[in-house]
């Protein structure tokens, strides 16, 4: 909220930017900080509230942390896919490589009981469906008239795909050790 108070939007050091960002590394994880409008800030706070209370009563394991951790630059730097895309901005896509990680965390814990794998599976058929439903794939960034600002479809698409990905893709590494 300080960096949104301090009015740093889009044109800011922070945001991402697909032509410079290897020149600017640090914007791969301090984008997610820059929001253009109250009303997308207040939603990804209530998001962020919503996984919190998540992690809290999941408890997911150290796995699932490191992959939302590696998730959050990539679901940034993974947009090159789209070449019109120029920025992106907002908590979004870490957000939704939160909620892929602890989906995909519960659904295939070693130690998990019927009822974390339905929930995990559960968690999963509903971020499926709402990527389904915002096609981020052929529809990468929306106009949002209610806010008048860009949404980055693609990216919140590239955030679950990377945070369920690194999640599965840590569970076999260790599975294999």
């Amino acid at each position: 909220m300080m960096l949104w108070w301090a009015g740093l939007g889009p044109d800011s050091f922070l945001t991402w930017r697909a032509d410079h960002w290897p020149a600017t590394p640090w914007t791969a994880w301090s984008t997610a900080w820059v929001h253009p409008g109250a009303a997308q800030l207040i939603v990804n706070q209530l998001a962020l509230g919503t996984l919190t209370g998540l992690v809290w009563w999941t408890r997911p394991g150290a796995l699932s942390a490191t992959a939302w951790l590696l998730a959050w630059p990539l679901a940034h730097t993974s947009l090159f896919f789209w070449p019109q895309i120029g920025y992106a901005v907002g908590l979004g896509p870490v957000l939704h490589a939160g909620f892929a990680a602890i989906a995909c965390d519960l659904a295939i814990r070693a130690d998990a009981s019927g009822r974390s794998r339905q929930w995990g599976l559960a968690l999963l058929a509903a971020l499926t469906i709402k990527l389904g439903y915002e096609q981020g794939w052929s529809s990468p960034v929306v106009w949002d008239a209610a806010n008048e600002s860009s949404v980055v479809l693609a990216a919140r698409l590239t955030g679950a795909l990377m945070g369920a990905g690194l999640t599965l893709l840590l569970h076999a590494a260790l599975r294999r050790r």
